[in-house]
């Protein structure tokens, strides 16, 4: 009951200070671990022990599988150099450098002893990270790096521990690292390649959503656990299979399942995470509390704490510059055309927050270590330190260097795009089956497909005051659905319809609004974000025959609306003829029309803010 008590008391902490975070606009990781400092020296709290085995086995395998999940394969490999630059090559690099400080400080503790606690902090936090990077938008390129690295570091850093711990008194050997991570990452991989086989076929078989979920939250316990057993990596084995299957997710698994994984995934994942920030709190008390009893100076115990925080953030700021122009060479960002400036590079030389794997690493070192006490307080100290310093200055310096996060606008955009591309396909698709439609299906058919494009499109419109037809469509679809549930659950008190079918409609309507509400949503952040700027977007022949120009300011109408009695939504520029025509989220569509009198390819938004083009021939913006 006592165990039970503290469970339910430590989740309802999370959620109730995560809420109050959320409302004054701090973040919750910095909250809940001030929140879990104060109450580790409140009387009535029980002492919690962060136990090496709970965290490394209980939090990092679905801490882990869960972000891998949700990481891009494909930008993962666009950026594979910098992310093993850093999850490797940093790793090493900053376990060396604490290695020297620490001994230099304290001379009578072991040089195994040494390296065991520089590689405790050498790995940032995935969690801390992007948790922090996400909220205040850094641009994606950085998230994906800090994201990669914080997958695969934490295995280079739990080698690197491992064989510290097994040299003893001997010494460490180089050689005996490396190949301890070579057979570690190999086997580790080999591991998760394997999982990643056996649930896609397993799900190739299985179309149950419940099932499925159900499969999802074994495979990162059953990656870790088998590779462990083999001696290799446990957490390259989630990594890699989390990637794959993540990747692959969209050709295994129905859209239910993946609707049902991406939710329960991303319910367990805020619960862990923020977990974890609070108990990383609820340590100080004893931590400090032991390390009172050492006969070290204060003085010594101060130098070696603080000094190997300032050494780790300045060892990770040394490494990414050099990094950056001597291995990496980072060329154009895929969406934009331009390089990333160097105070990209900063920041994510800064974002180096340390967290829950770091502290739990320091348990893992032997009882017997001498000064372990203090050992344990430098781990503390790093991760807090880091935390504190880096997490609370890093959106004032993104905003202090103009480091600028995705823009929703050209999101948007690119959205409208895929999602017309994809059209294209489909009607292909479409005027290539046998079929027959007595009762006028297929031409429902296009019209819920155009009404989904429009949709997109209609997001870029930056005329405030104005309710497009979306919106509208919204506004009145959502209070239709609020009057139809609320009938639906008066036939459910009624008890005149069984209950299973009477939960069938009510899950329709969720679907139906849930799609509603997420569009309002973008639309309203667009709203708020305001001026388009131009996006590079894809090439072809014709976009660049026609560059942007500067849309006319004045006499902004479609005429072929006005001769007809119709009203446009937002009107485009066609830059052969300078015509201007409605787009087809309006009733004439008199800019498609246009282009199929005259097959003038490339029409401009004639919309205020707005430069983007539209080829109708390859169904490209630019």
């Amino acid at each position: 009951m006592e165990i039970a008590l503290a469970l339910v008391v430590l989740a309802a902490t999370v959620l109730l200070v995560t809420a109050i975070a959320e409302r004054i606009d701090l973040p919750a990781p910095l909250v809940l671990i001030v929140v879990g400092v104060v109450a580790s020296y409140v009387p009535a709290v029980p002492e919690i022990e962060l136990e090496p085995e709970i965290v490394l086995l209980g939090l990092l395998p679905p801490l882990l599988y869960s972000a891998a999940l949700g990481t891009s394969l494909v930008d993962f490999n666009a950026n594979r150099r910098s992310i093993l630059l850093l999850s490797v090559g940093l790793v090493i690099f900053t376990t060396s450098g604490v290695a020297v400080l620490v001994h230099a400080l304290l001379p009578e503790l072991s040089w195994p002893a040494a390296f065991a606690i520089g590689a405790v902090v050498a790995p940032p936090d995935a969690v801390a990270a992007t948790a922090i990077g996400r909220r205040i938008g850094l641009p994606r390129r950085i998230v994906t790096i800090l994201e990669g690295e914080s997958l695969l570091n934490d295995a280079t850093a739990l080698v690197a521990l491992r064989t510290a711990i097994a040299a003893g008194g001997a010494g460490i050997e180089i050689w005996r690292v490396g190949l301890d991570f070579l057979l570690a990452a190999g086997g580790g991989a080999a591991v998760g390649c394997v999982v990643y086989v056996v649930v896609a076929w397993i799900r190739k078989h299985v179309e149950d959503p419940i099932f499925d979920t159900a499969l999802s939250l074994i495979v990162p316990f059953a990656a870790y656990l088998a590779a462990e057993e083999l001696h290799a990596s446990g957490v390259i084995g989630v990594v890699v299979a989390g990637l794959l299957l993540g990747h692959s997710a969209p050709i295994l698994q129905s859209a239910q399942s993946r609707i049902a994984e991406r939710m329960n995934w991303r319910t367990l994942a805020f619960l862990l995470e923020n977990v974890v920030f609070l108990l990383i709190g609820l340590q100080a008390h004893r931590l400090i509390g032991d390390v009172g009893e050492s006969e070290l100076s204060a003085a010594r115990i101060t130098a070696t704490c603080l000094g190997t925080l300032v050494l780790v953030i300045v060892l990770r700021l040394v490494w990414v510059f050099p990094a950056r122009f001597l291995l990496v060479r980072p060329g154009p960002e895929p969406h934009t055309g331009v390089a990333p400036p160097l105070t990209s590079t900063f920041l994510l030389g800064w974002a180096g927050m340390r967290g829950v794997v770091t502290l739990a690493a320091a348990f893992v070192i032997p009882l017997d270590t001498e000064h372990r006490e203090i050992l344990l307080l430098v781990a503390f100290t790093v991760v807090a330190g880091t935390l504190f310093l880096q997490g609370l200055s890093l959106p004032w310096l993104a905003r202090r260097l103009d480091v600028r996060g995705p823009d929703p606008m050209d999101d948007a955009l690119a959205r409208a795009t895929l999602l017309q591309q994809a059209s294209k396909a489909g009607f292909a698709t479409l005027d290539e089956l046998e079929y027959d439609d007595p009762h006028g299906v297929v031409p429902l058919i296009r019209q819920r497909v155009d009404q989904r494009n429009f949709s997109a499109w209609e997001r870029l419109g930056t005329v405030a005051g104005e309710e497009t037809p979306s919106e509208l469509y919204a506004r009145v679809r959502l209070a239709m659905i609020e009057a139809e549930r609320r009938r639906i659950l008066e036939i459910r008190n009624e008890g005149r319809v069984a209950s299973e079918v009477v939960a069938e409609v009510l899950a329709t309507l969720d679907v139906e609004e849930s799609m509603i509400d997420i569009a309002t949503a973008e639309r309203d952040e667009l709203r708020q974000y305001g001026v388009l700027r131009f996006s590079a977007g894809d090439r072809c022949h014709d976009l660049e025959q026609y560059d942007a120009v500067v849309a006319p300011t004045e006499g902004l109408e479609c005429a072929d609306c006005l001769r007809e009695g119709t009203r446009w939504v937002a009107l485009r520029l066609c830059l052969d003829c300078g015509y201007l025509a409605c787009c087809d989220s309006s009733p004439g569509q008199h800019a498609t029309r246009h282009f199929h009198d005259t097959a003038h390819p490339v029409m401009q938004s004639a919309e205020p803010g707005e430069d983007w083009r539209w080829c109708f021939v390859h169904h490209l913006t630019g």
